[in-house]
């Protein structure tokens, strides 16, 4: 049973972006926490790096674990793009963070028009239940190129794909959330 969510924005948002607080609203009672990466909260626009990204990670959700009184296999973590820091922070060698569940919105693949670049190195090791929400139209991965990546997963993945749907998934909040929260339910 899922105890709680730990979410996280893209590179160029903060915790109050309309799609997290979408996804709070719909899984209301289910305590959500939405957070802030180190670069935003000290005012800056640049991600840092990302051993600190997936040190932040793991720090916040063993914390909010803490605090609800629960471990952090009971916890799903995710978010917007750069919440792709959770499936490598769930797949770490050294220190893995484990959790129920991993939920990606909008997957950044790759960089826009740079599909050579694949963020795939980590995904073998990535042995959690996980879900992956993006656009047919995504920049940072078609639906082919993706299906490619999710092969590299341990676990079949769930996988919804918004037809139309941009990388930022704008104007999808209210279903990115409803998805989640079926997702959530066969856990």
């Amino acid at each position: 049973m899922v105890r709680g969510v730990v979410l996280f924005p893209g590179a160029g948002s903060s915790r109050e972006h309309v799609a997290l607080l979408a996804i709070e609203n719909q899984l209301n009672p289910l305590p959500v926490l939405r957070v802030d990466f180190p670069y935003r909260k000290a005012g800056k626009k640049f991600p840092d790096k990302a051993p600190v990204l997936v040190q932040c990670v793991k720090d916040e959700v063993r914390a909010f674990a803490e605090v609800i009184g629960c471990k952090t296999t009971e916890i799903v973590i995710g978010g917007r793009s750069m919440g792709r820091m959770c499936t490598m922070a769930a797949s770490d060698v050294q220190d893995p963070l484990h959790v129920a569940g991993v939920v990606c919105i909008g997957y950044p693949l790759h960089p826009p028009k740079k599909p050579e670049q694949l963020r795939t190195e980590h995904l073998p090791r990535l042995d959690v239940k996980t879900l992956f929400i993006s656009g047919t139209r995504d920049e940072f991965g078609t639906p082919e190129e993706l299906a490619g990546a999710f092969a590299l997963l341990p676990l079949s993945p769930a996988v919804q794909f918004i037809d139309g749907g941009r990388h930022e998934l704008k104007g999808h909040d209210e279903r990115v959330a409803m998805l989640l929260q079926d997702w959530l339910r066969t856990l």
